[in-house]
């Protein structure tokens, strides 16, 4: 189905109208996923439309760097500056000439044209006209992008970063790796779910998606995990979520649970639980006997954690609301903290359009300074001889290995604990902290630390 159609009905109803609205909503400060949901509640549209309708939103965001640079490219020589929203349109269209093989090119141009003119554009249409068909008659016989020659530079505008996230790569990976990052962290995101073993298991949950026409495939080393090959549509709709079957979750985030290793009876803290994932995992592994924590400073995300623990059907959870680095009441009190902090999400790019534009190397100081935080008070609930993992979904060294050696420099009690179970070996560094890269093991990005307490 070709998402540019022409379509005799309100401006609210047309699937390119919704895209623009959405794209101009993030260009003004909103979230993509909050944008994109707002403009999709006002429609009726089928299940394709609604899927190119968010493909070409979230790919315009996620590539905005790389059309910015075109557009620029292209409409040098013009004496005026576009309207920022304008900018949005021609976004739109130059991602679908770009990036979308289903839409076919003269539909593509003349419904970014018409966009333009419903929109307040009519004396720019033409410009709109020939900067795509430019864009068309260069890309016959060469890419009509022109890159820098530094490799920070390439990379950025060619996959679409900002210049600092492409150098704190570089620094880690090399030139070779770091492309492979950033072509791998463009792509859209795989659903994995975590079967709940305690309602179902592994193999009931593939017959029973397959039968639904979802193809499935197992990851080898997480014995809970089962990736979606096909798209599935409304999760809430497929075979088992209302049982508790199953819930949806990155294979790299279930490495997490793992490491923890807990066990029944035992009593696990989780710090910053919402809304859920990992907290309902610990109950899970440890077969919903003993008591798991779920803190967070929100009530709000505590009550949706409350709830993914109701539809799995365990009952181990409580819950406690507040910020964690004034938690006293848990003195000693943990076998296991589990410590998943807040962190640049710079392993989830890919899942989350716009993070890559809203993180700086400022926000990354700043939540080093919550993540020290939050790691020195948790440090304080865990008993003599017990566990301590602290996770980040993001590939900034300043908040995975530079707070782990900085922790262990200051507590001497303390020392890293490899995996010993085989879901973490694969992923085992020297140090002893598991590093998951995006490109290398197909899945989330993530950093994991083990820390064991010494016995007094």
């Amino acid at each position: 189905m070709v998402f540019a159609l022409v379509r005799t009905v309100s401006v609210t109803q047309n699937p390119r109208q919704a895209a623009f609205l959405a794209l101009r909503s993030v260009h003004r400060g909103a979230f993509a996923d909050i944008a994109l949901d707002r403009a999709l509640q006002q429609l009726e549209l089928a299940p394709p439309d609604r899927r190119l309708v968010t493909e070409v939103v979230y790919g315009s965001v996620r590539r905005q760097k790389t059309l910015d640079a075109l557009i620029d490219q292209l409409a040098k020589r013009r004496s005026y500056q576009q309207p920022p929203d304008l900018r949005a349109i021609l976004h739109l269209g130059l991602y679908q000439l770009r990036y979308l093989d289903q839409i076919p090119a003269a539909a593509a141009v003349n419904t970014t044209v018409d966009l333009a003119k419903q929109n307040g554009f009519e004396k720019l249409a033409g410009f709109v006209n020939g900067l795509l068909r430019q864009y068309l008659r260069l890309a016959e016989t060469d890419d009509p992008l022109q890159l820098p020659d530094d490799p920070v530079g390439r990379l950025a505008v060619q996959h679409s970063y900002p210049d600092w996230i492409v150098q704190v790569w570089l620094e880690q990976l090399g030139l070779e790796e770091t492309e492979q990052l950033c072509e791998w962290l463009n792509r859209s995101p795989h659903i994995d779910l975590r079967i709940n073993p305690l309602q179902s298991s592994l193999e009931q949950v593939e017959a029973a998606l397959q039968a639904a026409g979802i193809r499935t495939g197992a990851i080898a080393t997480l014995p809970q995990s089962l990736r979606l090959l096909d798209n599935p549509g409304s999760i809430q709709k497929l075979p088992g979520f209302r049982e508790g079957w199953w819930t949806v979750q990155d294979s790299s985030a279930q490495l997490v649970g793992h490491l923890l290793d807990p066990q029944p009876g035992e009593t696990i803290i989780d710090g910053c639980a919402a809304p859920g994932g990992k907290t309902t995992h610990i109950a899970e592994l440890m077969g919903d006997r003993g008591i798991v924590w779920g803190c967070d400073r929100y009530a709000s995300r505590l009550k949706k954690l409350r709830q993914n623990a109701e539809r799995l059907n365990l009952s181990c959870v409580q819950t406690c609301t507040g910020d964690s680095r004034q938690f006293t009441q848990f003195t000693q009190q943990a076998d296991r903290v589990l410590l998943d902090v807040p962190c640049s999400g710079l392993g989830t790019l890919h899942r989350h359009a716009d993070a890559r534009w809203r993180q700086t190397p400022e926000t990354v100081k700043e939540l080093a300074q919550l993540q020290t935080e939050l790691l020195d008070q948790a440090a304080t609930w865990v008993k003599p001889g017990g566990v301590l993992v602290y996770s980040t979904c993001t590939l900034h060294p300043a908040e995975n290995e530079a707070i782990a050696q900085a922790f262990l420099s200051r507590h001497s009690d303390w020392s890293i604990q490899p995996p010993s179970n085989p879901p973490g070996n694969t992923f085992v560094k020297p140090e002893g902290w598991l590093k998951v890269w995006c490109h290398q093991h197909n899945m989330d990005g993530f950093f994991i630390a083990r820390f064991h307490k010494a016995v007094e």
